[in-house]
């Protein structure tokens, strides 16, 4: 009977030579791959500890956070944080100001009106926007952005390292996995939930 077939086919494969050996050792592999991960991260935080705690021997934390100078090489030495949080959140700032709205625009439009051939055409450019290497968008800040802002602003205003021209092109760097993400959370909305949305009112 096929009962008996396959009774017999499962115990043929439960017994066969070299199965769970095979499988054994992929599941080693793969526990292999897991520990190495663990590790590597585990090794940095330690580096990272370590380093921190030389640092803080020659600098006081009450300094290292409430300083507003910082100069590492030239003498006396600084270490005050807050220029570098402030660029930092500028810099942030001036980035999502370009990258939030255009990529959300930019996801409306695909997600719900986009008709395929414009989609097939306009989703694979972002992709090969987002595989541009970084140092490209680098020397395109550079050569091309901060001169065209020092034009406009003038030179006395724009510095040729300035937050400016990185937040704008770190935001055209980000701008395609904003879209990619937003347009895939758009997509995912069942279309029960737009239905209901739409009996209560929304366009």
């Amino acid at each position: 009977s096929s009962t008996m077939k396959d009774k017999q086919r499962i115990e043929y494969l439960t017994k066969k030579p070299g199965r769970y050996a095979g499988e054994n050792t992929m599941k080693a592999i793969f526990v292999a791959c897991a520990l190495l991960s663990i590790v590597t991260t585990a090794g940095i935080v330690v580096v990272l500890l370590v380093d921190a705690a030389e640092f803080f021997r020659e600098v006081s934390i009450l300094q290292f956070l409430t300083r507003t100078r910082w100069s590492p090489t030239i003498k006396p030495t600084e270490f005050g944080v807050l220029p570098l949080i402030s660029g930092t959140l500028t810099f942030t700032l001036c980035t999502a100001l370009i990258a939030l709205p255009v990529g959300l625009l930019a996801a409306i439009y695909l997600s719900e009106y986009a008709g395929g051939k414009v989609r097939s055409v306009i989703k694979p450019a972002l992709e090969v926007l987002a595989g541009i290497p970084t140092v490209v968008y680098g020397y395109f800040a550079l050569t091309f952005m901060t001169p065209l802002l020092r034009d406009i602003l003038g030179r006395d205003v724009v510095d040729i390292y300035n937050t400016a021209s990185a937040g704008i092109v770190i935001g055209i760097l980000v701008l395609p996995w904003v879209t990619s993400m937003s347009e895939d959370a758009l997509s995912a909305v069942p279309r029960s939930l737009r239905e209901a949305a739409y009996g209560l009112g929304a366009t």
